[in-house]
Order: structure tokens, then sequence, then C-alpha cells
């Protein structure tokens, strides 16, 4: 994965323990250090708008040569090719990555190992809903355990799919410290059926300064935090860390309540999860409510485009600038935060469905956290094409004298044999059907050998949202992901067309104007 900067990168430089408490570290700390280095993702759910908005408040030019020399992008070249159509939904997703680099300054915040590969134990996947009103950000658990597609690595070959595997090993393909945040948006885009608009990677540095600029963030504990808490080879309980109940932290202080894992809550990775999205919550209601000025704005944008690597889309202050002033109607309360649809298998977590997929069925369809449709009105624009909002039966294909195979790679039973009836029904010629040798798709692939594009298309119009990929193979066919078994042309037995989010899923969702200390089962 390559990355390119136009900032410079400072040497990194070693420090251990809870940064900002003054001491070296002693040889007992080192295994502590060891055995938190895993938990340093900072889960920054939503922070990507933050910044973002806070550059649209100064869409000032004499922002932008400011802000430009200060923005990093990753190298686009490792996103697949077997990706979601870009009608996969009609609003925007954004994947946010929170980033423990070892450049820049942030070892000495915190961001691990010298010379060791990149990490990320945090991911969000941010759904802007086409009416630029709502905005959900699901959290997907670092163990959890999904198929990573092919990636590129730094010498330019691809890995092969990696089934079974922890969700956050994705950032770490190709063993750099930089890490592989197009590896990560890959394993999103398959796991989801979404396509990931544009992807944020934000770092330790510009996290705690961000915090700073702000004035702090208020948080609220259930009980007092001590050092033993974090350190249990600690026989005492040492210096009082986060004292119970509601305060303010910024810079250090706030990046250690979020990295936080041990020693607070249930000591889970989900308790963090849940405790990481409050915190965000509030750091938006800091920024709402205090407003900016522009003695306040240019330090606030500086902090937000220096600790951010982003895509090509975003990589420059003007295109930050107009998609963040398609975020700035968003209120509060529509700003809601989740968490994927998780259990436990063993060590690791696992997904529950059919409440994730229908999590992602719903979002594709824009329906809200109590099933109201936010597909916005008539003129909506996603990618430079115009949305009526309305509901238009595609028109009739004819598949007269085109050949196709059908294979299903999901989960449910029949779905091959109706696709295929839907399909001679159209004319086409069904040459076979059989299932895929994965059953994780989320979204229908449509394949092609040399010379047959054209007659692919036609079969992919009868399967909205289908991607298009070419072979070296002959002949043509379909691979049929759940956005297929999700949708009414698979028939009465698939799953039907959802209307909300799962209760279990909205049970649990928070708003961004929710009060801190509600909730405190996080911890």
């Amino acid at each position: 994965m390559t990355v390119t900067s136009n900032r410079r990168t400072d040497p990194p430089r070693h420090r251990s323990g809870v940064a900002g408490h003054g001491r070296r570290a002693a040889p007992r700390d080192r295994r502590r250090r060891r055995d938190r280095r895993r938990g340093r993702g900072i889960r920054t759910a939503l922070l990507v708008t933050l910044a973002l908005l806070v550059l649209a408040a100064g869409g000032a030019g004499w922002l932008y040569l400011k802000l430009d020399g200060d923005i990093s992008t990753f190298d686009s070249g490792g996103l697949s090719d077997n990706r979601p159509d870009t009608a996969s939904s009609k609003g925007e997703n954004v994947l946010v990555i929170g980033s423990d680099t070892r450049t820049g300054g942030n070892n000495a915040l915190g961001g691990g190992e010298k010379d060791d590969v990149g990490r990320s134990d945090t991911a969000f996947l941010l759904h802007v809903y086409a009416d630029h009103r709502h905005a959900i950000a699901v959290s997907i658990p670092r163990d959890t355990l999904v198929t990573i597609p092919p990636c590129k690595l730094p010498d330019g070959t691809w890995t092969k799919a990696q089934p079974n595997t922890m969700f956050n090993a994705a950032y770490s393909v190709g063993q750099t410290t930089a890490g592989n945040p197009a590896c990560t948006q890959n394993t999103v885009e398959r796991l989801t059926g979404l396509r990931v608009d544009h992807t944020v990677v934000v770092d330790f540095k510009g996290f705690a300064e961000l915090t700073d600029v702000v004035g702090g963030v208020k948080v609220c504990l259930p009980r007092n935090v001590y050092e033993n808490d974090l350190n249990p080879h600690l026989t005492a309980p040492g210096k009082l860390l986060f004292p119970k109940g509601e305060h303010t932290v910024s810079g250090q202080k706030a990046l250690d309540y979020v990295r936080i894992r041990h020693g607070i809550g249930d000591g889970s990775d989900i308790g963090r999860i849940k405790r990481q999205q409050a915190f965000v919550a509030s750091l938006l209601k800091e920024v709402k409510s205090e407003g900016l000025t522009p003695t306040r704005l240019l330090p606030l944008a500086d902090a937000a485009t220096k600790s951010l690597t982003v895509d090509p889309g975003l990589g420059s202050a003007g295109k930050l600038i107009s998609f963040a002033m398609s975020l700035k109607d968003i209120d509060l309360h529509d700003t809601k935060f989740v968490t994927l649809p998780w259990r436990y298998e063993g060590s690791r977590v696992a997904i529950v469905r059919p409440d994730a997929d229908a999590l992602w069925a719903a979002l594709r369809s824009d329906r809200t956290i109590d099933g109201g449709n936010a597909g916005g009105n008539a003129g909506g624009k996603k990618n430079g094409t115009v949305d009526s909002g309305a509901s238009v039966s595609p028109a009739p294909v004819s598949g007269e004298g085109i050949d196709v195979a059908v294979y299903n790679g999901t989960a449910v039973p029949g779905l091959a044999a109706r696709a295929a009836a839907a399909l001679t029904g159209d004319g086409f010629t069904v040459t076979g059907t059989a299932t895929a040798t994965d059953q994780d798709h989320a979204t229908t692939l449509v394949e092609y050998g040399p010379g047959l594009e054209d007659r692919a298309r036609t079969v992919a119009r009868t399967f909205p949202g289908a991607g298009l990929r070419s072979v070296t193979g002959s002949g043509i066919s379909v691979v049929l992901g759940q956005s297929y078994a999700d949708g009414p042309a698979a028939g009465a037995s698939a799953s039907p067309a959802p209307t909300a989010v799962p209760s279990e899923v909205a049970d649990g969702a928070r708003s961004a104007d929710d009060n801190p200390c509600s909730n405190l089962t996080y911890g």
C-alpha cells in the first residue's frame, strides 16, 4: 500500500504505559505494553463528520492553500475490481478507520512499537442518507470473523481470499507501517454490499489535537478508574486517572479514555465501542453548541486535516469542503450510532444473521432506525446522477440468444432456481445452476468472458445493483448475492424488503444528543 503525503514524517519515538504520566517504562511495564498494543485503536465514530463540518464552516478561499498541504491520500490502486454498483444505495457511505500509525509523532502518544506494522482496531461505516438530514454510524468489532477478499500487496501482487479471518487483519495486509486502508475498504464492501464512496483514516495525534482545540469533551464514568485498573501487576490502586461521574477530558487524557479497555465496564471490546460512540457523540455536541469563530476555525481545521489520510476522491480542501456542505443539515438527534449485530464465537466475534443482513438491506433502501424513508426528494444527486426518489420499474429485458449459468452465492436455499426461472421467462437460456464456492456474497455479480461485455450488461439489467467483472474464462455467469435474496424479485420465500433496522439493533442505538451519563453499562 503506497501512501503519499505532503506533510513531514517525524521519526518515531518510544514511550509506554499510560501516556502523559511522566514516567519511563519499567521492565514490569513492558509486558503490559505488549498486552495493550492490540487495544490501541481509536473508536472515533463520526469524527470524520466533525472534521468535514469544520471545513464547511470555513469555506473561505484563504484556507484552501493552507489545508491542501496537510492532506494525505492513500493509493486507490488497491481497490477491488469486484465492487458493489454505485446504485447499491441512494445515500453516501464513508468508511472511517482509526489508525495506530507509528509515524508523524503518533508513537509518543501510544501508537505502538517502533517499526511495527500498521494496525487498526477501529472501523465504522457512516451511512449518510440521501435526504442529507439523517446519518448512522455502524461500528464493526475488530475481532469479527469475516472473509477478507483479495487485496493488493506492496509489490503489486494480490493475496488470495482469507475466509474466517478477524476483520482488523485486513488493515495489516502487506505488513507495512502505513497499513492497508484499501484492503479494509474491500472487506467492508464485501461484507455489506454497499459501495464505499470515501475512506478516511484518523490517527492518534490529530485526534488528541482536535479535543484540545474544542476545549475538551464531556465524558461520564460509573466508577473511579485507577492506575491498577490498567495495569493489573500493580499491587496498589495507584493514581486516580478518571473520577466517577461527569467531567471533561482533552488531549492525551481524551486519547487514554477512548483507548481504555480493561479495568472499566465489562472489559470487553464491545463495551469500549459503546463508550467511544458516546464520546464522539459528546464531541459533536460540543462543536455544535459552541459554534466556530474565525480564531478557532483555523486551528481546528488544521488539526482535522493533519489527522486524516483519505482516498483521492477527498484529497483536496475543495473536495472535503464540497462533501462537508452536504452534511451541514444533519441534526444531532438524527445522527445515530449502532454496532453490527454480533455474538461471541469462542474468543472471537461472529456476525448474527439475518439481523446483520437486514441492517445492511435497510441502509441500501435508506430506511432509518424507526423505519422512516430517508431516500431524499426529487432531484437528489449521488455520484453525479439524478435520483427522482420514486420507485421505477425496470424496463423489460430480452435475453434472446444469451446463455447464462446461475450460482447461488448466499445461504438462502433455492435462490438459484428462482433466478433461473426469472431469466428463462425473459428469454435467456440458462445453461445450469449450482452453489457458488463462497456463500457470503453481499451483492450479485455478473462475470463474463472476452467479447461478451454487451451481453453481460443485458443480464445485469435483470438484477438491480449487480456488479460486472471480466474473467479469462468463456461464457456468462451470475453469482447471486444477499441483495437479490432481500429483494422482491427473489419471491415470497426470500427475505422481505425491510422497513426498518432490526429491533435488536435499534434498541441499542445512541443519538448524538444523548446525555453522556445515560446508558452507563458501557462503562
